[in-house]
């Protein structure tokens, strides 16, 4: 599955729709990508996305715990963010898309700042995901109700 997703990241323009599994692991790079754009990638963190991937995909903690895992090793290997939410914006719902968003949201409010640097990258991801602008801070909206 590691090697489908990777190739699917590597292709070009049309991608069919991800598999279950696929459509887990990109949506976790990203969260994964998003935590470590500010060079503190902390077990908080880890856990917030193990419970995101979690409840997003009703599986157990071990279950995303794994998915996480395999996320971190495709977030290393693609270089380029614009792949990967090209991948996710062409082959994901966007009801999904905007989901994607107040989790990405929940993870840069989860250590109770917010940085330039995240701003910066996740203003731009949820554009490349297709997420308009009224939506994310609707979803930022979300998620700061999530962190109280």
């Amino acid at each position: 599955m590691f090697k489908n997703l990777l190739k699917r990241l590597k292709a070009d323009p049309t991608p069919d729709p991800l598999e279950a599994n696929d459509a887990r692991v990109a949506l976790a790079a990203l969260l994964v990508r998003l935590a470590k754009i500010d060079h503190d990638y902390d077990a908080s963190e880890i856990a917030l996305i193990d419970q995101i991937v979690s409840q997003r995909f009703a599986l157990s903690i071990d279950e995303a715990s794994a998915v996480r895992q395999e996320a971190e090793e495709i977030e290393v290997t693609v270089g380029d963010t614009v792949h990967l939410t090209r991948l996710i914006k062409d082959a994901v719902p966007y009801v999904d898309r905007f989901a994607l968003a107040v989790d990405l949201w929940r993870v840069v409010l989860a250590d109770g700042s917010r940085d330039h640097t995240e701003n910066s990258f996740l203003r731009l991801t949820v554009k490349l995901i297709g997420v308009n602008d009224v939506d994310s801070a609707l979803a930022r909206q979300q998620a700061a109700k999530h962190s109280v």
